[in-house]
């Protein structure tokens, strides 16, 4: 669970990624990306 400018995005982690909004993505940094737009490491956005 992460709030990004002003709103919060929920993550699931499943067995071949992880789903945002009823998208797999093979990664967390794939996920941040989709986000914010831009390149993050995965675990540093989400504070792992």
């Amino acid at each position: 669970m992460r709030e990004w400018n002003g709103q919060m995005h929920i993550v699931e982690v499943v067995d071949d990624g992880f789903v945002l909004d009823g998208t797999t993505y093979a990664s967390l940094s794939a996920v941040a990306r989709r986000i914010t737009g831009a390149h993050w490491s995965g675990p540093r956005f989400f504070g792992l």
